[in-house]
This record gives structure tokens, sequence and C-alpha cells, in this order.
């Protein structure tokens, strides 16, 4: 039984492939395009996934329901006519030319919708439900979705059991976490749909002090964490941006113009959101504890990357067990409308893996010796071949050196994380390794942090957290005994480095400098032998000549790349970088070796900025 999930024409399009409840590939489209959150039909993800399959395809299906989403446009053009014309002008191409025909690209895309003949439909937070559910080590679950809107949800609380999911509870348009938290995110100068994750990484520079300002006015909040949006203060219903003068008249200060200083005023506004996010969250968890009595909980849905937030529901104990689904934005709705069509439509039986059926998230390509041999030679790159252990050797000595590693091993990772196959990996005892990653590698913003990927045997001599993260979607504080110094007043710091980050920023605060945020936390990956035995066998040598069992990962990409898919992708990201050494399987490329590398175009103005 090979089924086929697609998300697509929204943001971040990807396709999926499970056969008999097996999950045998997922990819998105951006990785092959080049187009970071690609949202066109994902022609490339499709044949990627269908060379995969054995046997013959039963079924496509789709993770949103188009009709259900043009009664929402509809009704939402009547609701602020005649301030309709900017919604209009922005969306009806894209509703009425190919939403609602779906049906009809899919099938030229792909060529047939399987033995079935016609294309299956799945309600995107069904969708996202069975993402975060069906992959978990659990036989029961509360689950939590999620996001800006799916048809006319943007939120549910549900059970799954067995191979069941019942929708309990549904919170719909405009009443969103995910638009809210987005349109702070567009008001505070980043781009909405991938610049969240950068407001949730400011948050801990400022103070909550807007916490009442927001709860006053744009939100009214209820106790199971449901909540009511003032739509007056938002432009979202009927313009092509999130905020407008009601915004600036409330906070009494301009929107920030992207790629502009940061001042102080927005890591205030971007820690209240948060706070204020931390707290719906908590709320709505405790209200499915609640409804479910179960004692695990499963999250998907965008909201649900924010990975502060899924610490606190950690630290907080509502749940025993938490699981969420690494690709928990749009992307992964392939994958649950996949799962969706095997075990509500076709009836399988859902059998449960202790650890997930997820597969590590190593669910793309990969790119065997002969093959990245073939492409060094054909290119004329020079390159030293080395045997497991020589490779883990030098690896591990070439960081001890804080020499910058690229590393491509293996299946690529399905959803917005590096997890070790795609990967930049440093050390993280370095003091000057998150500035220079940041303003050398990886051409992006000073004061985002990066993430520790630790061996889950040693986790806890690093961070307070007492679970596996294996996904990247978990923060923790460092312990006390690797702290430094004590947490002064950010305030007067910035005032002290008169607003410049930097050096708040290059302040030594514990023994893994590199890693440690500007409060202590670190958005932790923990790598096992079991899922990524490469991985873990690179921060083990590291571990024998320093006594430090983790490394600083990120994703192997400069900003607004999506992450690097082939070896080709690899070695030009390798290129127009400060990076010093590239491992492609087992070749080791030294950047000092390499012939100048010359392009007709500057690489910067390929990719617009995230």
């Amino acid at each position: 039984m090979n089924i086929l999930g697609i998300s697509a024409l929204y943001h971040d399009s990807a396709a999926a492939l499970c056969c008999e409840g097996e999950i045998l590939a997922a990819v998105q489209e951006e990785r092959f395009t080049r187009k970071k959150a690609d949202s066109s039909i994902p022609i490339n993800a499709i044949q990627y996934c269908l060379a995969q399959m054995k046997g013959e395809l039963d079924a496509v299906i789709y993770y949103d329901n188009p009709l259900l989403t043009l009664d929402r446009w509809l009704q939402n053009c009547i609701a602020v006519s005649p301030d309709s014309d900017k919604i209009i002008q922005k969306s009806f191409e894209s509703i009425y030319g190919q939403k609602i025909w779906i049906h009809e690209l899919l099938k030229e895309a792909i060529g047939d919708l399987g033995k079935k003949g016609n294309l299956l439909v799945c309600e995107h937070h069904m969708s996202h439900a069975a993402s975060a559910f069906y992959p978990s080590p659990f036989e029961d679950a509360a689950i939590l979705t999620l996001d800006g809107v799916g048809e006319w949800a943007t939120s549910t609380i549900g059970l799954g059991k067995g191979k069941e999911i019942t929708i309990l509870e549904q919170m719909n348009y405009p009443n969103s976490l995910g638009l809210l938290y987005s349109a702070i995110t567009y008001f505070c100068g980043f781009k909405v749909n991938s610049g969240e994750y950068k407001l949730m990484g400011l948050a801990p520079y400022g103070n909550p002090i807007y916490y009442n300002k927001i709860m006053e006015n744009l939100i009214s909040m209820n106790e199971d964490g449901s909540f009511q949006l003032n739509t007056e203060y938002f432009s979202f219903m009927k313009d092509v941006v999130m905020t407008g003068e009601a915004f600036e008249e409330l906070f009494e200060i301009k929107r920030r113009q992207p790629e502009s200083i940061i001042t102080k005023e927005y890591m205030d506004i971007a820690a209240s959101i948060q706070k204020v996010t931390e707290e719906i969250i908590l709320k709505m968890a405790r209200y499915a504890k609640k409804l479910t009595s179960s004692k695990n909980l499963t999250l998907a849905g965008g909201t649900a990357l924010n990975c502060v937030a899924n610490g606190k529901l950690l630290k907080e104990k509502i749940f025993e067990n938490i699981w969420v689904q690494p690709a928990a934005g749009d992307a992964g709705g392939a994958l649950g409308a996949a799962l969706v069509g095997t075990y509500q439509y076709f009836g399988l039986d859902r059998k449960v893996d202790k650890i997930d059926s997820q597969k590590g998230s190593y669910l793309g390509p990969d790119y065997k010796n002969d093959e990245i041999k073939k492409y060094l030679d054909k290119n004329t790159i020079c390159y030293h071949y080395m045997d497991s252990k020589k490779l883990f050797d030098y690896t591990a000595k070439a960081l001890v050196d804080d020499k910058v590693i690229g590393i491509f091993n293996g299946k690529m990772e399905f959803g917005p994380r590096a997890l070790g196959a795609r990967s930049i990996i440093a050390n993280p005892m370095s003091e000057k390794m998150q500035s220079k990653l940041n303003l050398k590698i990886k051409f992006r913003e000073s004061f985002r942090p990066f993430a520790p990927a630790v061996l889950e045997e040693k986790v806890q001599e690093y961070f307070e957290i007492d679970v596996a993260s294996p996904y990247m979607l978990f923060t923790a504080p460092v312990v006390n005994k690797l702290r430094k110094r004590k947490k002064n007043n950010l305030e007067t710091e910035l005032i002290n480095y008169d607003n410049n980050m930097l050096g708040i920023i290059n302040q030594i605060r514990s023994t893994i400098p590199a890693v440690t945020h500007v409060d202590y936390s670190a958005r932790i990956q923990t790598v096992s032998k079991k899922t990524n035995p490469f991985f873990h066998q690179i921060i083990t040598e590291f571990q024998k000549l320093t006594g430090c069992g983790m490394v600083v990962n990120t994703s192997f990409n400069v900003r607004g790349e999506p992450i690097v898919c082939t070896p080709h992708d690899a070695f030009k990201c390798f290129m127009r970088t400060d990076m010093d050494i590239l491992v492609l399987e087992n070749f080791v490329l030294i950047k000092e070796e390499q012939p100048e590398f010359e392009e007709k175009e500057d690489w910067r103005s390929m990719y617009e900025l995230d």
C-alpha cells in the first residue's frame, strides 16, 4: 500500500511517501529548486518519493481542503467589504486559478493519481494532527496543533488512540496564535513565515514590558487557552501586510524596517509576545490534559517549532511525555496526509515504535561515495579519501583547532533543522565562534544563537533536561556548574555597548560559549548512536580529545538559502563562505587546496533574505 502525501500552494511545499505505514521518503521542494520555502507544486519532491517506491502507487492525498479554504476566503472578503480590494488582488489567482484545481495540477505533475484514480483530501489541521501522532512513540496521546490558518481552523486539540484521531476542540480564523506571532514578527522587521524563529531568538534580549499592552488591547484570553483577537489592530484580513498604523500607535513606535538596527523597544516587544505565546500554549496544554486524561502530548503546526515554549511545556510537567513533529510546519502536512490515507482511509493497523517511526527525520536523498567521486573528478576538485576511522580522527582534530566544517552524510533531513546530515559544525568551547559563524559563514544577524549537538548519553552533564531532544525542538538552561558569570541587566549592557549586540554576544557566559544564548539557554539536539552513528562518532572522537561531548550544529546553508541537498550545493556553499573543511561522505576537501572559485553572478543576489 503506497500512499503519496502532498503539501503545496501555500508555503514550504513537500511530498511524502508511506508504504504499509512505514515512512519511506519525505522531502521539501525548496531543496531541489533552491528557492527558500518554495510553494509550487513539488514536482521534484514527488519524483524523488516515487523513485523510492516499490510496486504501484495506490493513492495521492492532499493536505488541505481547497473548498473549505475558498469558503473562508469568500467570507473574509465579505466581512471586510468594501475594503477587500487588496486581499482579492493578492489571492484571487491563487484561489481560483490553482487551489481549487489542485486535482488537475497534481495529475499533470504525477501522471495519474494512483489506483484510486481521484485525489483524496485531508483537512489541514488533521494533516498536522496525523503528523504529530502517528509517527510518535505513543499508543495514545493528546494532540495539539497550532499554526496561522488552515481552511478555518487555527488551533485544535485532539486525541489519538491506536490508528484513530478525534478532534475535540477547534479555534477558528481570525483568532490565531500563529497570525498573532507573525504580526509581531512583521512589525519587528522580520519576514513572515520565516522570521518567526528570529523573533524567538531576539526575545531573551528584552524585557516583557509590553505584555499588559498586548493582553489589554490585542487579545482576550480564556482559561482554556482559546482567545479572541481584536482585529481592529491587524491588517491581514484586508491587506497584503500584517499590521498598519494602529499597531504603531499602540506601541508608540514605527514598524522596524528590515535590516535596520534592532533597538531595545523591538527586543522588549519580542520578549512580550513570547511570554504571551507561552502562556497560551501552557493553558491549551492543561486543557488538553483535562479533555484527554492522556499522559502523552504530541504537537505540530508551525507554532510548534517554538522550541522555547516547548521547553516550558517540558518544565511544567503537565504531561509525562512530549513528542513534536520535526517538520511541524506545512511541509510536515504532506507526511500527515500520507499517514491519514494509510490509517484512516485505507484502515491499515498502526505499529508503534518505542523511539518513534520518524527515522531521525533522515528521509531525503543520499549520495554514495562513487557518485561523489565522480562529481569531484568531473569538476577537478581537490580531495582526500579517508576511511571512516581516519575521517573521524581528522575531523575531531580539526574541530579542536577551531576549524569550521561542513558535513554532508547520509539521507538529508526532512524539516527546517539540520541534524548532522547537512550540517555545519564547530567547536562549542571557542569564545569567538558564534560571531564568526554568524558573520563569516552564515552571513546573518549577529544576535542569532547556535545549537549544540550533544551525545544523548551525556546531555544532563551540560543541560537541565531529562529527556532526549533528537529534533532540536526543546530549549533548556546550561547547568549552573558550567556557567562563568551572573546574568546581568541587558538594558544596562546595551547602553554600555551603544546598542551593539555584538558586545553582549561575545561575552563568555559558560564553558561552552558558542552555544550559550544570552539567557543561558540552548536549543538542544541529542545525538543517538542508533539514528546517526556517523555524527555520534564525530562527537565521540571530539570528546576524547577535549572532554566535551558536543559540537556546534547549524544548518548547511547561508542566509536565505535552503539547506544543501546535493554534493554540488554543498561545494558551492563551502566555497562561498569561510568554511575551512568540507566532508562529503568519506571525501575531505580543504579550502586552501581548492582552485579559485568563480561564478558568473553574485550569489548573494540569488537568495531572498529571510
